[in-house]
């Protein structure tokens, strides 16, 4: 849930000319038609509980308040109910992210009604529906959502970025990137310290990039196009992960 984002759909080697960037067949705009995320909980006492959204473990008490979490940023779980949490991540104050998760009667689903707030505090909201693939006792298990996004509209916008590289927009931000293998620091008031990303082009295709936190990699993204150059896939995979997650988007 709380790499969703899309957070995790900015992005991405191959020596280029400013023609080549121009012509890239990765350029366009791309609606996200289907996702296949996971997420895992364990409960590991009283009231406590470890997350991993893909990017590690995060250890919380569901108190309701703001406790350290990945990346810097801070996550606090709310028991509403018996059947529904509130979930919120925040960095340096600001919320980022708002979402609450409502369990069927019969525990194997998990409704998730994640809203994600933009630099400007526009919101964006997703109903994401999971299904429960290793059991555990009330929201604790392991979640799998491969679906198409309900109630909104996605999009990953493309476009050449100086000589030799492509600007990734998304409604969590922009991320420009050039194919040369060599670690950038996340720059911007939300950048975590010691985070960093590296880009490569695999192929005219195909394009991948890595995350970084201390100079250990956190993920890895792997962009590839259609043959067809009408469907791109984004494959997220985390160390220690059985399952990648995986988005699909379709050109507009």
């Amino acid at each position: 849930m709380l790499k969703r984002p899309f957070q995790l759909l900015l992005v991405v080697c191959l020596a280029a000319s400013a023609a080549w960037a121009a012509a890239d067949p990765m350029v366009g705009d791309w609606k996200l038609t289907k996702l296949t995320d996971v997420m895992k909980v364990a409960n590991v006492g009283a009231n406590k509980y470890t997350f991993d959204f893909g990017g590690g473990k995060e250890a919380i008490t569901a108190d309701g308040t703001d406790q350290p979490g990945y990346s810097g940023t801070t996550l606090a779980v709310t028991v509403e109910g018996p059947n529904t949490w509130k979930v919120v991540r925040k960095q340096n104050g600001r919320t980022m992210l708002s979402a609450t998760w409502n369990l069927s009667k019969d525990g194997s689903t998990l409704t998730d009604h994640y809203t994600e707030f933009a630099a400007n505090g526009s919101p964006s909201t997703t109903v994401y529906v999971y299904k429960q693939t290793a059991k555990g006792s009330g929201f604790a298990g392991t979640w799998v959502s491969a679906i198409a996004p309900l109630n909104t509209v996605i999009m990953l916008r493309v476009r050449p970025y100086q000589s030799a590289g492509l600007s990734f927009t998304t409604p969590s931000g922009t991320r420009s990137v050039q194919f040369d293998g060599k670690d950038y620091p996340n720059a911007g008031p939300n950048a975590a310290p010691g985070s960093a990303f590296s880009a490569r082009r695999m192929s005219p295709r195909s394009v991948e990039v890595a995350d970084k936190l201390n100079g250990k990699t956190t993920n890895t993204r792997q962009f590839k196009l259609s043959p067809d150059l009408k469907t791109l896939t984004m494959t997220i995979a985390t160390p220690g992960e059985d399952e990648p997650h995986v988005y699909v988007f379709a050109r507009q």
